[in-house]
């Protein structure tokens, strides 16, 4: 059994490292050391410090999930998920909007690297649509399709393409399921404790549990353990209503 494979059945959640600075993501780093959860790096914490802080955290042993959505022509992209390979990332992100050109040549770019390198392989994930996005969203840029036909459209399309999963709310987790892979991964950010059901931004959610049951391989959680009093009992709360689901 691979590495990637024991850390994805014991362990669900990922912690998204929402801050503005090295300094405070290493403090939440600090305070769930050892529960074996992954860290999202996203846009903010990115261009706040760069590459050098993501592979700050990959060399001290963390799971890093690059959060960075990349959409442009195929070569910007398939270079960019190259230089983020190379960074030693866990996993990283796509927009599937993209198209199957950008989505194909960025894996078979890393996949390249990775064997001619000898570096650990990153899981690849198309993202369908954003957490905040609901139908009118997707009319004012011109997508008529409801979002549950949009998102199951775009990860047919990324599994097509030989990409390891998507990222797609946890409402849309059972149609997924119904239309590719069982181990075609999904992620799942808009994941709300039940003590913490809260929508803030995000306007598709489930509760932990919920998500769990429809069957997301990982859960992205952010502002209920960050915002928390108390980081690690936040955490090790939600990690007990993931192992409390008989899946």
């Amino acid at each position: 059994m691979t590495m990637n494979d024991e850390q994805r059945i014991t362990n669900k959640l990922i912690v998204a490292l929402d801050v503005s600075t090295a300094k405070e993501a290493r403090t939440a780093v600090s305070e769930l050391k050892d529960l074996g959860v992954g860290f999202k790096i996203g846009l903010q914490l990115f261009v706040a410090e760069g590459g050098g802080f993501v592979r700050e955290l990959t060399e001290s042993g963390e799971r890093v999930f690059l959060d960075l959505k990349f959409h442009d022509i195929p070569n910007t992209v398939a270079a960019a998920a190259v230089e983020a390979a190379g960074l030693g990332v866990w996993m990283f992100n796509l927009h599937a909007a993209g198209g199957s050109e950008m989505m194909e040549r960025t894996a078979s770019a890393v996949r390249e690297i990775c064997a001619r390198e000898q570096l650990r392989q990153p899981k690849i994930i198309g993202v369908t649509v954003l957490t905040s996005s609901n139908r009118e969203s997707l009319r004012e840029v011109g997508i008529e399709n409801e979002v549950l036909s949009q998102v199951v459209n775009l990860a047919k399309l990324t599994e097509s393409c030989g990409l390891d999963g998507v990222v797609a709310s946890p409402l849309e987790i059972a149609a997924i399921r119904e239309t590719v892979g069982k181990d075609f991964l999904i992620v799942t950010p808009g994941i709300r404790p039940e003590s913490a059901i809260a929508g803030d931004d995000q306007k598709r959610v489930l509760t932990t549990a919920q998500a769990v049951r429809a069957g997301a391989d990982y859960l992205v959680v952010g502002r209920p353990i960050l915002r928390a009093e108390n980081r690690r009992r936040a955490a090790e709360n939600i990690l007990a209503e993931i192992e409390s689901v008989n899946v």
